[in-house]
């Protein structure tokens, strides 16, 4: 529970800008382009961290409380820096792309955490983390709806639930499941595309992550430009509430998906999760300048299905792997998946400039039909037996 806590503290700061992007428009002025480097800068520093530690093998090198304690610090004092800075400023970039090099001993060391504590139930416990990290970048919506749609507090709530994340983790003790310390060995992180079983979860989780981020960064913009064409008042606060309650509710989805995939198999949950979250892509078009909570409905929809199966992906890493290098194996895995999220996010709003916005989510529904691909082949796998005890 600590974990969880500690999880959902610090990667509030993933979108602590990103959930201000509406207000810094009209107070600022800021670009589409500025907007998306907000988030994507983040993105780019993960991967850059990512990159680093897995080449260095420091989760499986480091002790992981004490990694994820250094990052979440030094990523809540960047995060805060960023009040004293013009919202037009590269330096803004700059810090992000700095809280996102954090982010990198932070969110996979959580999930190695986690599954060191595994009894059977990797997927649930991954599942619980990722629900952390789901409600954790729904936060500084909710930030935003406490302050009065006031960018400062949000922004000052999310490093201050950072610094109380370093101080829960370091309470926290990793389980009997974590292996001795890995000798360094940087050859290890070619393993992840060697491997034919792994080599398909982790493109299975890149039909994920095509989908994901784009979706989360630009959602709340989306359904705010969406109630302003449907003649809604308070368009912006009430898109901010709402999409907090949609990205949240991806959290719920994590831990029941991974429950379910426990029990019912990886393979399962993640073709099912992705073909109905895709399906939202495509068709939450249909609904932009309509009945507000008719559109609220299809995203709860979306946010619960598109995140479920995050976690399987991750699970089917830790299973597959060298029990010595599952901390590298799952930073890879996020690295691989966290570059490619910056194309779509920064892809999204130039095609909403071709043909508006109201179709601009629709190509995000690519990656979930590659994705069930992929999982359909790992699943066909002789490898997949080791999934979940054997249930693929």
């Amino acid at each position: 529970m600590l974990l969880a806590l500690a999880e959902v503290s610090a990667l509030s700061l993933w979108f602590s800008a990103s959930a201000i992007v509406p207000q810094l428009k009209v107070e600022a002025g800021i670009s589409d382009v500025q907007a998306s480097l907000y988030t994507s800068a983040v993105s780019i520093g993960f991967v850059a961290g990512t990159l680093v530690s897995a080449l260095l093998t420091l989760p499986d090198r480091m002790p992981p409380t004490r990694l994820f304690a250094i990052s979440a610090i030094v990523a809540a004092a960047a995060n805060a820096a960023v009040l004293g800075i013009d919202p037009n400023s590269f330096l803004v970039i700059v810090l992000r792309f700095i809280t996102g090099v954090c982010m990198a001993g932070i969110y996979p060391v959580g999930m190695k955490l986690a599954s060191s504590w595994s009894r059977g139930d990797t997927g649930f416990l991954v599942g619980l983390l990722v629900g952390a990290l789901t409600l954790g970048s729904a936060l500084p919506h909710l930030f935003n709806v406490a302050g009065g749609v006031d960018w400062r507090f949000t922004m000052i709530a999310a490093s201050m639930a950072a610094g109380l994340s370093a101080l829960l983790i370091l309470q926290c003790r990793p389980g009997p499941g974590l292996g001795a310390a890995a000798p360094f060995n940087p050859h290890a992180m070619l393993e992840a595309w060697r491997n034919r079983p792994l080599r398909l979860a982790n493109l299975g989780y890149l039909g994920h992550m095509w989908e994901l981020y784009a979706m989360w960064g630009w959602i709340g913009f989306y359904l705010a430009a969406s109630f302003t064409e449907s003649g809604m008042r308070n368009p912006i606060f009430w898109a901010g509430a709402a999409t907090f309650l949609i990205i949240a509710s991806g959290g719920v989805g994590s831990m029941l998906g991974g429950a379910f995939a426990d029990r019912m198999g990886r393979t399962t949950l993640t073709i099912g999760a992705m073909a109905i979250s895709g399906t939202c892509a495509a068709t939450v078009g249909f609904f932009y300048g309509g009945v507000p909570a008719v559109m609220v409905l299809i995203c709860l929809i979306w946010g619960a299905t598109v995140v479920t199966d995050s976690a399987q992906f991750s699970s089917c890493v830790i299973e597959l792997a060298d029990p010595r290098y599952v901390g590298t194996m799952l930073t890879i895995q996020t690295s691989v998946g966290f570059s490619l999220t910056l194309i779509t996010i920064h892809a999204l709003p130039v095609f909403a400039d071709a043909v508006g916005w109201q179709w601009a989510m629709a190509p995000l529904a690519i990656g979930p039909a590659l994705g069930v691909v992929a999982m359909a082949l790992l699943r066909a796998d002789p490898a997949s037996t080791k999934l979940a005890g054997g249930r693929r």
